[in-house]
């Protein structure tokens, strides 16, 4: 087992040590590696454009795929989109923190690599804990694109993660192995109607019936 893993990681759960150069490294504008409620994810202040630009370096992503965000609370979404349509609040009561990712329109100051077409960008709080206490001690919303190169298998443990990014990413959250077989579903509301991208976690049937009880 190398050093870095060592320091870096604890199967038993990640140290208040650990996390917390975690976090300093995010605020330096570095990428880490953290696990969510799917798979573990490429993690980076998303308002720092030199460290989301980075992250698409390292995912090898292209520019018409945009990189989702997770966010600490519903307080954040004033800092990073103009409007949030009444579906998408009925989406966020019934499925978040969860696997939802719901893109919304994004502020014009945005780092480029967030946005869509359209100007919207991907947003969802996750029900990881160790992810969303990222988000909230670092402030800012935080990229959350897996962490594996575009068109490889999603990491689902620390070592696939490592295997992948071991020679340029410094630090990675040990979450254990997670059991995510998808990614998050991704919904776009278009003129009051729900559009969705990728049928991820959370299927059709569920969306449409949370939005046909009014949750």
């Amino acid at each position: 087992m190398s050093r870095k893993k060592i320091e870096n990681s604890e199967r038993k759960g990640v140290s208040a040590k650990v996390f917390s150069r975690a976090v300093d490294a995010l605020k330096r504008g570095e990428v880490i590696v953290f696990p969510t409620e799917t798979f573990y994810g490429l993690g980076a202040d998303a308002f720092n454009e030199t460290a989301v630009e980075q992250v698409v370096f390292l995912k090898g992503r292209k520019p018409e795929n945009p990189i989702p965000v997770i966010i600490a609370g519903r307080e954040m979404l004033k800092d990073i989109v103009t409007d949030v349509p009444t579906v998408a609040r009925k989406l966020m009561e019934r499925f978040w923190p969860g696997p939802l990712t719901l893109v919304l329109p994004g502020k014009k100051n945005l780092p480029a690599p967030l946005l869509n077409r359209g100007g919207g960008v991907g947003i969802r709080i996750s029900s990881h804990p160790l992810a969303t206490r990222l988000a909230r001690e670092l402030g800012r919303p935080l990229t959350a694109t897996s962490a594996n190169p575009s068109g490889k298998e999603p990491a689902r443990s620390i070592e696939a993660a490592m295997s992948y990014f071991s020679s340029r990413i410094e630090i990675f959250l040990d979450g254990g192995r997670l059991k995510g077989r998808k990614g998050s579903t991704v919904v776009e509301i278009v003129d009051g109607r729900l559009k969705i991208i990728r049928e991820g976690v959370i299927i059709r049937e569920e969306l449409e019936k949370a939005l046909a009880a009014g949750l």
